[in-house]
């Protein structure tokens, strides 16, 4: 008989030596420069930001809680920092096609400059003006123009008048206009004498009357075009003096903004703006009371303000306080917060817009450096993926609406100029988003050519023992944190490892290990501690297994109360204690099952219950099959397997899926055909293959400690214990109180490499070798199922042509006696 030698205390958990991490307090170290254990991640996300070139964009993939984050937004702050800043945008207004604003690309700093110099500008242009136009020069010039035009028309009327005066008739200035009439001996003629006068006279006086009201009709026909040449003049004099006036501001700003074409154009358009509208700026310096009034109540703004909103510079992104090149964030990656939006105000009951309303998306604020994007945010925004995508392609920010985008509303908007794009992307994820965008969606390999692949674990050893350390001094220094003293820092590695359930490697989920530091930090305030010990991580340890388990105390509570059936004493034949993990949320715990086999004469069928009610994942019906495929190349290899054989967990009433169970099942199948009891103080957990090694499992930790629990409260009898693979030993961090129990020598954990190993653990009988001919020994576990197994097919065999004579019990003969006989 083999035997399997049973785990010693040291076997079940590695401790951290707290002397050997060389501090007292956290307080003694300096926090980690980059993330413990992501190396390969971190040189991945350095080459795609090194790497210039279209589509060398970053996709960073990870386990959730690995301090994805914070790793890549720390490499990429310190890399910014040696970066030159990248140029302001301003979008300023475009004076001839207004839903055109033109863009302005300056560098840092000279963007804020620029509005304010254009806000100055604008404020003393008005007073410069007034001054000229009020001054005595300009006023003269004008009553110049307007004189020289009345005296001109002064010298038309009364040559007409003297014209007419030759030809005896007067004319006369009426308050309705110019009028005729007779003239004799230098007086008037009126009508009664008029009527007097020869019909001859009459008629030339009449038709002279005619002549020169065609002439003064003429004359004054020329007037509008008199006066059009008056306007014509006045404004050429409005322009000659507002020039000169603005000269010397317009002067300062091209000084100031010299060498940039785009600006210096800009100025100009400004400047014949100011020229052509210098009657709005005057009446804004004179404060148009009557006018603002009535615009206000016409429901819009007054005509200054809106007037002055012409010349207003929106800085849409400005660098000017700025340490190098941008790292931005953005948390609601929406289509308007990425690409910008067009903001619009309800007047009148109608939707207006400007180009001050023009807003910065993150592409703008990230432009020149670098955007960090949540990538399954990204992807619940309608259109964003798309829109993102398109940006990249084109290396430019266009900003679109969602009515734009879906080409569901075609009304007028404003077109800004789109903005020259040059950002790296870091995409941050889980590695199903990556993967699954990388089978589906071409672009995602073509533009995020990069992938930073996140591990969850690192190696342990006093290298990453160090290294965590530093994390958890970091930890403390960056949130305010009370020091931790080398026993606590001891407590929170031995925790990282047993997070992975390993213990041969450490958690890299920062997460998790700042909600323990956090919570420690609290209990240690609490006891009145100025520092954080041992005893404070393991009181958080506690308390929140204890605000997480009530479902698993209600399971046990039910078991014991033998609710839920589960055996801790005694044998029992074709039955065994199974092991499973249940997960709620972050919580974890094992719970301990009963599994039962049944077997009969049969077509060779194992059946597995659970997957008959659809019950059963698929992992789960595979281990069972494999079960099948044990048991025919074990016993039936030349021969029929002639039995059926139905396996359950008993008590299960929800899905089943995984294979950790499959070595208890088949210890339960092969107890049920042998015949041979098992023992039910042991309970169990393995995968099994065909060949019939037992195979490591995950969550042993939590499963070793669920039985454990059980036989705790029943009361620990020395006999009690769990059966392990042999590859799940380096994997146990087992809690002190089972810890405890081992060495006490009340609890047993057993490490089996093989189904016969377990089947001498848990029947305490020889598994037995086979001979020459493949036959086991009788007295044997592996003999007792050959034996049962021929004796079903001799069965089978009568059955399926039943022979003259009476075979078995009924000649006196034990059945299956012959069996071997051929």
């Amino acid at each position: 008989m083999r035997t399997v030698a049973e785990l010693s205390p040291s076997d079940l958990y590695r401790a951290c030596d707290a002397s050997k991490l060389g501090f007292d307090t956290t307080s003694e170290l300096e926090a980690p420069t980059e993330a413990p254990g992501q190396t390969r991640a971190l040189a991945a996300v350095e080459f795609g930001i090194e790497l210039e070139g279209a589509g060398y964009n970053v996709f960073a993939f990870g386990p959730p809680g690995m301090g994805k984050h914070g790793a890549i937004q720390r490499y990429l702050s310190a890399r910014a920092k040696e970066q030159p800043k990248p140029d302001d945008c301003c979008y300023v207004n475009n004076f001839k096609e207004a839903q055109k604003p033109h863009l302005l690309r300056l560098p840092a700093g000279k963007g804020a400059e620029l509005r304010s110099e254009m806000e100055r500008l604008i404020a003393e242009v008005g007073t410069v003006l007034r001054a000229v136009f009020e001054g005595e020069e300009y006023q003269g010039r004008r009553r110049s123009i307007t004189e020289t035009a009345e005296q001109r028309q002064q010298e038309i009327i009364e040559t007409l008048a003297k014209k007419a005066a030759d030809s005896g008739i007067a004319l006369l200035r009426t308050p309705v206009g110019i009028a005729f009439a007779p003239l004799s001996d230098g007086e008037i003629v009126s009508p009664e004498q008029f009527s007097e006068l020869p019909e001859k006279e009459q008629e030339r006086l009449r038709g002279e009357i005619e002549r020169f009201e065609k002439k003064v009709g003429q004359a004054l026909h020329q007037e509008p075009v008199v006066q059009r040449q008056v306007r014509d003049q006045i404004r050429e004099l409005n322009r000659t003096v507002s020039r000169r006036a603005i000269g010397p501001l317009i002067a300062d700003m091209r000084e100031a903004f010299a060498g940039f074409a785009k600006v210096e154009s800009y100025i100009t358009e400004v400047e014949n703006e100011i020229l052509d509208h210098a009657h709005s700026f005057l009446a804004r310096a004179q404060g148009d009371d009557a006018q603002q009034q009535l615009q206000r109540m016409l429901g819009g703004e007054p005509a200054d303000e809106g007037f002055s909103q012409r010349f207003e510079v929106n800085l849409l992104v400005d660098h000017s306080e700025s340490e190098g090149a941008p790292v931005v964030y953005e948390d609601h990656p929406s289509v308007q917060n990425l690409l910008g939006r067009i903001e619009h105000l309800s007047r009148m009951g109608t939707l207006v817009t400007d180009f001050t309303m023009i807003k910065a998306g993150a592409l703008h604020r990230a432009n020149g450096g670098y955007l960090l994007v949540d990538a399954i945010r990204l992807l619940r925004e309608p259109l964003a993926w798309e829109a993102l995508k398109r940006m990249l392609e084109s290396r430019r920010v266009t900003i679109e609406s969602l009515g734009q985008l879906t080409s569901l509303v075609s009304t007028y908007s404003l077109e800004p100029e789109p903005v020259p794009l040059s950002v790296k992307i870091v995409l941050i994820g889980p590695p199903i988003v990556y993967y699954l965008l990388s089978a589906h969606d071409p672009d995602c390999r073509r533009l995020f050519k990069v992938k930073a692949d996140f591990g969850e674990r690192m190696e342990r050893d006093e290298a990453a023992e160090a290294a965590y350390a530093r994390l958890v001094a970091g930890l403390a220094a960056d949130h305010g944190l009370k020091p931790f003293d080398s026993t606590a820092v001891a407590r929170i590695i031995e925790h990282g490892a047993r997070l992975v359930g390993d213990a041969e490697r450490l958690s890299l989920s920062v997460e998790a290990i700042e909600g323990l530091a956090r919570e420690a930090d609290h209990w240690a305030g609490k006891n009145g501690n100025g520092r954080v010990t041992a005893q404070d991580v393991q009181q958080a340890l506690d308390a929140k297994e204890f605000r997480a388990d009530r479902i698993r105390q209600r399971m046990l509570e039910e078991t014991l109360r033998e609710t839920i059936l589960v055996d801790t004493e005694g044998s029992e034949v074709g039955q065994v204690n199974g092991l499973s993990v249940l997960t709620l949320g972050d919580y974890l715990f094992g719970r301990p099952s009963r599994i039962t086999a049944r077997v009969r004469l049969g077509k060779g069928e194992v059946l597995d219950i659970e997957r008959e009610v659809e019950m059963s994942g698929p992992i789960h019906s595979k281990g069972v099959l494999i079960l099948a495929g044990f048991l025919g190349s074990r016993y039936a290899a030349e021969r029929p397997l002639s039995l059926s054989a139905s396996l359950v967990f008993e008590q299960s009433y929800s899905g089943v899926d995984g294979d950790s169970a499959s070595s208890a099942e088949l210890y339960a199948l092969l107890s049920a055909i042998g015949g041979f009891p098992l023992r039910q103080s042991l309970a169990v957990t393995g995968s099994v293959n065909q060949l019939g090694q037992v195979q490591a499992v995950g969550g042993v930790n939590e499963k070793i400690e669920g039985f454990f629990d059980l036989c705790e409260k029943r009361g620990l009898t020395g006999d009690q214990g769990v059966l392990i693979p042999s590859s799940n030993v380096k994997h146990l961090m087992l809690a002190g109180r089972v810890v405890d129990a081992v060495r006490d020598g009340k609890f047993h954990i057993y490490p089996v490499a093989t189904i016969d190993q377990g089947l001498e653990v848990l029947t305490e009988l020889a598994s037995g070798e086979p001979d020459e001919e493949g036959t086991y020994p009788q007295d044997s576990i592996n003999g007792k199922v050959q034996a049962r197994l021929e004796v079903l097919t001799e069965r089978a065999r009568f059955y399926s042509s039943p022979p003259a004579e009476p075979i078995g019990e009924e000649k006196g003969e034990p059945v299956g006696s012959d069996s071997r006989k051929g």
